[in-house]
């Protein structure tokens, strides 16, 4: 090239400096370093070669060194070509707001669609949703890749519990915006994405027939298909569908096996899921930090203590590894859940390293079930200086001393929460009914058949009654009389969608609801009854695990 001139034209230059920088970027640099006055293709060129690398972590200060050296150059101006794989590399949500403020600078509002996916995938990533959706609805003829990157980020930029469900439901009708598009289908990443959504809402029928999709147009059954179908089915309460699909893979990777033995454990099969470990290491397969936290968990939701505490062990015993904070967070949960609540805050205060939120509420939610004052107020001081804004912190310290009278502490706490600004998150349940999803909050009255609903509920309270149940009071949090306190009960938000679905629903067919809290103790007796008075199956996946309501019993053993 040198001795025919070649280095004197742009587009042989650049590709000898794409493929000098996957080889041997020094030499790319040297290249790069003898041009007298290198193009911004050229710069663009290097820039993304370079963050396409192997070791691109590595070489992310050095592509913005060269994005700087544009900066500097008066001769050149950054084009629609040289922010995208930047935007990429961003390492902060600060960066990136500095590259945005360059766009508009140096390309007005004139930058193609390119710019704004990645302008939109730059936000999404750091949880931005609400902009990164703004810049999807700018993009005049989205392409695949574009709805795909707004899909995955609705699966992946939740930010809270509250977010989860909105998200979701924003997904399934993003979706049934693209299907309106005939020149864009959808392929297996489309596809993770709706499943995905499908399983955070647990919206069966869309996602059965997401599968159909699958199946009916031969889209690829990837791994990742395959393990977010499982995901789907575990998560919808079909576990039987989801192992069907486990057990017809040809082939099994990490990932499937983690989705399944994850979905043992939210059922309450802690002896399957540790079968299913054990064969996955029979097969050769190395666990990974997922596997021992779904694992270990699955122990967890049926008080198998001392089998997740040897899995816990085996991380470093068997694997050389060193647990990491998730994994000694499921060991808190272990021990706590199974009342060992005084182990297990001496485990935390043991750990290598600085506990973080989840394990001070997971010990928190420990001692409010087993009646640890002592621990439960040591948890939330933490808790206030690591999460001061949390209302779940609070509630839980709340209900401890609601549930033994200490009524001036509960207002104590609620007052912290006022000078905090703080507001509890309010319990709502979905129940999914031909393919549409309704939704309820304690004591609604929005829905269009809330007279049947309250008229149903008030015969379900009447039968409860005929079979002996008496309300669990201590649930609430008020100082009012019992009376009250059990009107309170009967208005929470699962009661509310039960009796839509026993008002709107087949006879025969189970009731699914999903839930964001976690089930209080009274509904929890109520629903097994419901369920024996009713001849219904009930399953409620609720913030923890499913219960599998059946002929007044459930599957968890009043162990959750």
């Amino acid at each position: 090239m040198v001795t025919t001139g070649l280095t004197h034209h742009t587009y042989p230059l650049s590709k000898l400096l794409y493929l000098s920088s996957t080889l041997a970027l020094p030499h790319a640099l040297t290249i790069f370093n003898e041009i007298p006055n290198p193009t911004i293709f050229l710069y663009n060129t290097l820039i993304s070669s370079v963050l396409s690398s192997t070791n691109r972590k590595c070489e992310t200060h050095l592509a913005f060194s060269l994005y700087e050296r544009v900066l500097w150059d008066k001769t050149i101006r950054p084009n629609s070509h040289t922010y995208p794989s930047l935007f990429k590399a961003c390492g902060s949500h600060f960066h990136g707001l500095a590259l945005h403020a360059h766009v508009l600078k140096f390309l007005g509002l004139a930058y193609d669609d390119f710019v704004q996916t990645s302008l939109l995938n730059f936000y999404a990533k750091y949880g931005k949703l609400g902009v990164a959706r703004c810049l999807f609805d700018q993009i005049r003829n989205p392409d695949l890749a574009t709805w795909n990157s707004m899909l995955s980020a609705y699966g992946s930029g939740v930010t809270s519990e509250e977010e989860d469900t909105s998200v979701s439901m924003e997904a399934l009708c993003l979706f049934t915006e693209m299907q309106k598009n005939p020149v864009v289908k959808p392929n297996e990443v489309t596809l993770v994405a709706l499943v995905s959504a499908c399983a955070n809402l647990g919206a069966l029928c869309q996602g059965i027939w997401a599968h159909v999709y699958v199946l009916k147009y031969n889209i690829k059954l990837n791994y990742y298909v395959r393990t977010a179908l499982i995901d789907m089915y575990s998560k919808c309460g079909c576990l039987d569908l989801a192992y069907q699909v486990f057990d017809e893979l040809p082939e099994r990777d990490i990932l499937c096996y983690n989705a399944m033995i994850g979905g043992f454990g939210i059922h309450g099969y802690g002896h399957k899921a540790l079968q299913l470990f054990e064969k996955m290491k029979f097969q050769g397969l190395v666990p990974d930090d997922v596997t021992f936290v779904v694992t270990m968990c699955a122990c967890s939701h049926v008080g198998l203590v001392d089998e997740g505490y040897k899995v816990f062990e085996s991380i470093n015993e068997d694997y050389g590894k060193e647990p990491k904070l998730e994994h000694y967070g499921c060991l808190i949960d272990l021990l706590g859940r199974a009342g060992r609540v005084q182990e297990a805050e001496e485990k935390l205060k043991g750990m290598p390293m600085k506990p973080n939120a989840i394990l001070w509420r997971s010990l928190l939610g420990a001692a409010r079930v087993h009646g640890n004052l002592q621990v439960g107020e040591i948890a939330l001081k933490h808790l206030q200086e690591l999460e001061p804004e949390t209302s779940g912190n609070y509630v839980l310290l709340s209900n401890m001393y609601a549930s033994i009278n200490r009524w001036e502490d509960v207002k104590r706490v609620r007052k912290l929460m006022k000078d905090h600004g703080i507001n509890k998150m309010p319990g709502s349940s979905l129940v999914e009914l031909n393919g549409a999803m309704h939704q309820f909050l304690i004591g609604d009255k929005t829905h269009p058949w809330s007279k049947r609903i309250y008229s149903k509920l008030e015969e379900v309270g009447k039968r409860l009654q005929q079979y002996g149940h008496k309300p669990r009071t201590k649930e609430v949090l008020f100082d009012i009389d019992e009376e009250e306190k059990e009107d309170a009960l009967a208005y929470h938000s699962e009661r509310l969608a039960i009796a839509f679905a026993l008002v709107a629903s087949d006879s025969t067919a189970p009731i699914r609801i999903i839930k964001n809290l976690r089930v209080c103790s009274d509904c929890h007796e109520s629903t097994k009854l419901i369920s024996m008075i009713y001849g219904r199956d009930i399953i409620v996946r609720d913030r923890i695990r499913f219960h599998h309501f059946k002929n007044g019993t459930c599957s968890c053993r009043d162990y959750w």
